[in-house]
């Protein structure tokens, strides 16, 4: 879940950007109130598009490992609650204010050189990761499918689905490399199609079960010994999957045409939508003690009606990897300096997609650490969320000097050290090791103090804290950040 520019449902554009000064698609120069194209109900349409897609049943299924039905509902309200709060302030407030691009914006905190060190992190490093985690799910999606209707005995986790993984990545390339319309032609009508197959697996589960018997349903990992730590940790996973929107919906809330339809939407679909779409995933995962969405059709469905929704799926998967992938060459090719900007679009696919092609091949790594692999996100999402946060509300007042973050290093108040306001990234790192002590991204223990406190959580305000001290102490008696200035009207 990357920064992305123009999505619609199902992670796909949703329609082409606005024209005029220039190109949307391809620059960081703000936009201009005129130039918005979404209004409160656009902007809900496509949240909910983006919210309830493939990766709902991979949070529903990890959910369901540590806790029943009614926790489960608990901890995604919880969860998603905390995290959408800061992330539906932090990136898009600054962005609809101001029409500026999200990685544009955190050069007032991070300085340019240092805001393009977040940047190609969020959009090449976490972007393979998602795709990866499609690709194999495509997989495993794919080898059930053959099995099923040619009657054989392919492993879902053996070289066959990572191939069909692989496949699913190389398609996607050949998709993105013919640029934005390819990627629009191909993603609008997946969405729909998706949010029936929730509506139908809903009705599946419960034409079989009642809720009372959903109720007695056991984790999947089995009773716990530690009931409060294990609701602890679905917590976690949901504020966790919370922050993993952080790099997208700044970008989003840029192209909205007021802060109310910058802001509330993303309760609708982030939230809202994101918890009932993951809540359908936990029943499905409960009902038939299974974790791997791929594996639900078939049974719920039937042979028929199973291999086509799992196709369906398995369709929505590549879309969802060409939104990733189309969002993170967006951002490289309007921040990502001048080489980036001249790039071809099959050489940044290649960038995008390349460690994915990779990442499919150790499935057991990738798709099977789900949760690990939400923890290793929110390492780094959580205190960037948090540093944006006190530096946009409390440091800056919400104010910034649109023209200063396009000056050049130098010349800018936001140039700091050479581009790098290095304090910002201290609480970033402070935030992380905060994160580590707290719950092992590697093993998943969790220390003592965790079923008191989340890791997601305390990472955001130590980092939000130590950004507030090391700013004051030592980034203002400098005169550095242009803490001190008014905005210039934009």
């Amino acid at each position: 879940m990357t920064g992305t520019e123009h999505l619609g449902m199902g992670g796909g554009p949703l329609m082409s950007p606005p024209q005029g000064r220039f190109d949307a698609t391809v620059t960081d120069l703000p936009l201009m109130r005129s130039e918005r194209i979404w209004n409160f109900w656009q902007h809900s349409a496509v949240n909910v598009g983006l919210a309830v897609a493939t990766w709902a049943f991979l949070q529903g299924a990890a959910v369901a490992y540590y806790v029943g039905v009614k926790q489960a509902i608990a901890a995604m309200i919880i969860g998603y609650g905390i995290s959408v709060l800061f992330v539906a302030l932090a990136p898009c407030m600054p962005s609809v204010k101001y029409g500026i691009e999200q990685f544009v914006g955190i050069r007032s905190t991070f300085g340019e050189r240092g805001a393009r060190i977040v940047m190609v992190a969020v959009s090449t490093i976490l972007a393979a990761a998602w795709s990866a985690v499609l690709a194999i799910m495509f997989g495993h999606g794919l080898v059930t499918v053959v099995n099923n209707v040619f009657g054989v005995s392919l492993s879902e986790t053996g070289v066959a689905a990572s191939l069909l993984g692989l496949i699913a990545i190389v398609v996607s390339w050949a998709i993105l490399a013919r640029g934005p319309v390819s990627v629009e032609a191909v993603c609008r009508a997946i969405a729909p199609v998706l949010i029936l197959i929730v509506v139908g697996i809903l009705v599946l589960v419960f034409s079989r079960h009642s809720w009372s018997e959903l109720e007695a349903l056991v984790p999947l990992g089995g009773p716990s010994d530690d009931p409060h730590l294990s609701f602890i940790l679905a917590i976690e996973l949901n504020i966790a999957g919370g922050f993993a929107w952080w790099p997208n919906l700044g970008n989003l809330a840029r192209l909205t045409k007021t802060s109310r339809a910058a802001f509330w939407p993303n309760w609708i679909g982030v939230f809202a939508a994101s918890v009932a779409a993951a809540a359908v995933g936990v029943l499905a995962a409960l009902s038939l003690q299974v974790e791997d969405p791929t594996q639900w059709m078939i049974p719920l469905a039937g042979v028929v009606l199973g291999v086509i929704a799992l196709i369906v799926v398995c369709l929505a998967n590549v879309t969802a990897i060409l939104s990733q992938g189309y969002a993170s060459m967006v951002a490289l090719k309007g921040g990502g300096g001048a080489v980036l900007r001249k790039a071809a679009w099959p050489l940044l696919g290649v960038v995008i997609l390349g460690p994915a092609a990779v990442l499919v091949f150790f499935p057991e790594a990738v798709y099977e650490n789900y949760g690990r692999f939400l923890s290793w996100g929110a390492i780094l999402l959580a205190p960037l969320c948090g540093v944006q946060f006190v530096d946009y509300f409390i440091l800056r007042r919400q104010h910034l000097n649109v023209r200063a973050l396009y000056q050049p290093i130098g010349q800018s108040p936001y140039s700091y050290w050479r581009g790098v306001n290095v304090p910002a990234f201290v609480a970033v790192a402070a935030g992380a090791l905060t994160y580590t002590l707290l719950l092992n991204p590697v093993s998943y223990e969790p220390a003592a103090a965790f079923r008191y406190t989340t890791a997601s959580l305390p990472a955001f305000v130590v980092a939000a804290v130590m950004h507030y001290l090391l700013t004051r102490l030592i980034v203002q008696p400098r005169g550095m950040g242009g803490y001190k200035t008014q905005p210039s009207r934009a």
